[in-house]
């Protein structure tokens, strides 16, 4: 891993100090799941289990943090049998889905999710005529409830729909008054309102954390990377991670410390598990 930002040492240091207060934040795509051509086929890394588990005893909580559906995290990351696996190691599994819209805890296992918005669905009926325009009617659209992201990820040139696609989807959902967030070779729509960094800020007042570690590699983790500088003006000890890739650099200038991937998540996670139990 690599210290990117001037102070991004005593940044660890710091957690460190408070990690048995800190809560540790994870996007799941691209951060502790690698990033695929199907996001239905996506899993999570086989090393971040027992990393987490790892670092359990000695934090607050853990949370995954995603724009994915709740329900389907779950499955994808096998979170039922990590948040067994917490518990017993002492701490709690956090799950805020489609960007905080839906919330789910190991020790409850019930998803609460609002109904999706009617106008949504709307978009959602007018989207094979504007990708047939475009010459896109090929890309995969997924419909996750309360958001619908296309991708570009399946088609012969990925880049080059994404490119052609970003500004039409953009006022086909302000037509229906919806937010627009582009990610890698996606646009995800939904409605405007809560965010990642909603979801960073209701967890630590919750639990009245000292400290926050948040990991995320899109530009949907922009708005937790600031909640989070957001939580270090008021005391807290915090440390941004970007999981970078040649994809997406657009998060590496907010972070503390950058590191490759999943491959690199895990790492960092095993590192500060070892760190604090040497303290």
């Amino acid at each position: 891993m690599e210290f990117t930002s001037q102070d991004g040492e005593q940044h660890w240091r710091d957690v460190l100090a408070v990690l048995d207060r800190t809560v540790v934040g994870l996007d799941f795509d691209g951060t502790l799941a690698p990033i695929v051509d199907d996001p239905e086929a996506a899993g999570i890394h086989p090393d971040a289990h027992d990393a987490l588990v790892a670092l359990a005893p000695h934090v607050a909580a853990v949370a995954v943090i995603t724009g994915r559906p709740a329900a389907q995290v779950i499955e994808l990351g096998h979170l039922e049998d990590l948040a067994d696996r917490l518990a017993a190691a002492g701490t709690e599994l956090y799950l805020f889905g489609q960007y905080g819209n839906e919330r789910w805890r190991g020790s409850t296992r019930d998803i609460d999710t609002p109904e999706p918005p009617e106008r949504l669905q709307e978009f959602v009926h007018a989207l094979p005529d504007l990708l047939d325009t475009h010459d896109a009617d090929g890309a995969f659209v997924e419909e996750k409830g309360l958001a619908v992201a296309v991708h570009t990820r399946r088609l012969a040139e990925p880049e080059a729909a994404f490119d052609r696609l970003l500004e039409p989807l953009t006022e086909l959902a302000e037509e229906h008054d919806l937010g627009v967030e582009p990610g890698r070779n996606v646009v995800e729509v939904r409605a405007p309102g809560v965010h990642k960094g909603d979801a960073v800020a209701e967890i630590a007042e919750a639990l009245d954390a000292r400290g926050f570690v948040f990991a995320g590699d899109d530009l949907g983790d922009v708005e937790a990377m600031r909640q989070l500088d957001e939580l270090a003006a008021q005391g807290l000890a915090t440390l941004k991670v970007a999981s970078a890739s040649r994809e997406q650099q657009a998060l590496v200038e907010l972070a503390d410390i950058v590191v490759k991937g999943p491959d690199g998540v895990v790492d960092l996670l095993t590192r500060l598990a070892a760190d604090a139990a040497e303290r």
